[in-house]
């Protein structure tokens, strides 16, 4: 794999970082604010959704744009709402600066994941994606365990200042090792969305944000329910956090590298299948730390598996506009973290923490669902829509 890819993955590291380090500070936003863990939730939500909505308005938007200087510029931005973030002084502005560094990894990962393809070759094209996306695995290893450290000693404040110092890093980084890639060509939102509505790609999408609301709406709230089921705090709780996250870059690079191997279709059948699996029993298998670690391994290695096989899924619907859909999936993987935060803390103020894996297990049998009807029309030999 080329270095300039892994570049392009740091960068994918630092906005990863910015939206998903939430979770190991959600104790520490609840007591600095006074706000209730729920509400502290809240903020990831206002992160992702503001992601969903933003990532296909600024493909749009900056579709002339020359790919490598919209990425310096996207982690720019990232770090300017980190900045905030770690100034905000309430609630309110805070939610408001995680917009802002919303805003900056929408217009990053699309762009960074296209780029990588670009430079790659074909049948190296799963690995590319999952290069890319290992920067994400790898905010869940450093990034998220790191926040959940440092919050107490530091503070929210001073852990989001440093994910804006990485950020601009990373974009100076981005700028000198990445070469200057051509804008594809343009796209209006309208056409964007006339490409989601092809019957082949529309459960593809689905299974995206089903598998993310599923994951997510868990792991938002993991730092608790393993306080409840295991008795674990602090340290433990970012060692388990550790853990997860080293599942989860196994598992993107396995994703990858199995995705070239085998296809897209027949490795979903089995990451599903095993995903859906460890959800339901979770609550079983978290109440030791040894047990928990174990779980949430597995679970890290299932859940981070998903994305490369979708998204090269996508990219041969339509290889010539892989662009569309690769920014389509990207706001499908936010909409679905997005909606993780409030649909988590609904079924926590119902039914209590303890049942929140196994109901997240029902929304990952319907991505299954969504995958054996996905696969049946994609047989169908049906053109996706292409730019005009």
């Amino acid at each position: 794999m080329s270095a300039r890819t892994y570049l392009l993955a740091a960068g994918a590291f630092t906005v990863g970082t910015s939206g998903y380090i939430l979770s190991g500070l959600l104790p520490a936003v609840s007591r600095e604010l006074d706000v209730s863990l729920s509400t502290a939730g809240q903020l990831l939500t206002v992160f992702a959704l503001s992601y969903a909505v933003a990532a296909p308005v600024l493909a749009a938007l900056t579709g002339r744009w020359n790919r490598r200087e919209l990425l310096v510029v996207a982690l720019a931005v990232s770090a300017l709402g980190n900045v905030l973030s770690a100034l905000a002084p309430n609630y309110p502005l805070l939610m408001a600066a995680r917009v802002v560094s919303a805003v900056g990894a929408a217009a990053y990962t699309p762009a960074a994941t296209l780029v990588a393809t670009a430079l790659t070759a074909p049948e190296h094209r799963g690995r590319a994606v999952a290069t890319v996306f290992g920067g994400l695995t790898f905010s869940l290893i450093i990034g998220v365990p790191a926040g959940s450290l440092l919050g107490g000693s530091i503070g929210y404040q001073g852990v989001f200042a440093l994910v804006g110092a990485a950020s601009l890093i990373a974009a100076v980084i981005v700028r000198l090792g990445v070469p200057q890639v051509a804008a594809p060509p343009v796209v209006s939102i309208r056409e964007r969305f006339a490409v989601a509505a092809d019957r082949r790609v529309v459960p593809v999408l689905g299974m995206t944000v089903l598998a993310c609301l599923a994951a997510f709406s868990v792991f938002t709230y993991i730092s608790p329910l393993l306080a409840t089921t295991a008795g674990v705090h602090g340290t433990v709780i970012s060692l388990l956090l550790f853990a997860y996250g080293v599942g989860g870059a196994i598992g993107n690079s396995l994703g990858g590298r199995l995705t070239d191997r085998f296809g897209s279709q027949r490795l979903l059948y089995v990451v599903f299948t095993v995903f859906t699996a460890v959800l339901v029993t979770l609550p079983l298998t978290t109440t030791t730390t040894v047990t928990a670690g174990i779980a949430l391994f597995v679970w890290g290695l299932f859940t981070w598996s998903v994305n490369p096989p979708i998204q090269n899924w996508l990219i041969e619907l339509a290889p010539t506009n892989s662009g569309l859909l690769l920014s389509l999936n990207a706001s499908a993987i936010y909409l679905g973290v997005g909606l993780s935060g409030v649909f988590g803390g609904l079924v926590i103020d119902s039914v209590g923490i303890t049942l929140l894996p196994p109901i997240a297990g029902v929304l990952a049998l319907v991505a299954f669902g969504l995958l054996v009807h996905a696969r049946r029309v994609t047989r169908t030999p049906e053109p996706v829509l292409l730019a005009a």
